[in-house]
């Protein structure tokens, strides 16, 4: 499978609890903070282009985010976008955290996870029709869409609750920030 051919935004969920405190959460159900729910409600009152379908991971910490962000609106829920399970890594610093493609022992294979969050995105894409696929999800599957659209998991973390928008230009894809003008940044504290 590819991804088709058209943009979609993807959105790390608000700060949690372990994203401030350093902590492995993968599958493990952190909670938002004070400043990743105001982050997410600040996503509310942004101007989003057109017509949006909302998809969520079916973790607690995407949900709320899609909730506070997109009130009033369907959410739907997609197995496939789930953070990676980092099986007994989870609950450790983030510093202990195994290389990323290295083989799996006890915890979900990388390559796994970029077939799984590929098969997500193309669900999410196949049914917005017209509208912009908006996907509230984690850091993990941020890094896997990178990997699909030609790029690398490497680097820093996206940032908590900032839209960023993957679009197909030429033959190749652009990722960058769904706001350009600073709006959204402006809103998270």
């Amino acid at each position: 499978m590819t991804l088709p051919r058209r943009a979609f935004c993807l959105i790390r969920h608000g700060e949690t609890d372990a994203n401030r405190d350093g902590i492995i959460a993968g599958r493990t159900e952190a909670r938002l903070t004070a400043r990743g729910r105001a982050a997410a409600a600040g996503l509310a009152i942004l101007d989003w282009p057109g017509r949006i379908a909302v998809f969520s991971s079916p973790q607690e910490r995407a949900r709320e985010t899609a909730a506070l962000a997109f009130p009033g609106l369907r959410v739907t829920m997609l197995a496939g976008l789930r953070e990676r399970d980092w099986g007994p890594f989870e609950g450790r610093p983030l510093a202990e955290r195994p290389d990323r493609e290295a083989p799996a022992e006890g915890w979900e294979d990388w390559s796994a996870m970029v077939d799984r969050v590929e098969w997500a995105i193309a669900q999410a894409v196949a049914r917005s029709g017209a509208a912009l696929p908006v996907i509230v999800a984690h850091s993990g599957v941020i890094r896997a869409a990178r990997v699909l659209t030609g790029g690398g998991a490497g680097g820093p973390s996206a940032e908590n609750a900032l839209p960023l928008l993957f679009a197909p230009v030429g033959g190749g894809w652009r990722e960058g920030p769904l706001f350009t003008d600073g709006s959204a940044r402006g809103r998270m504290g």
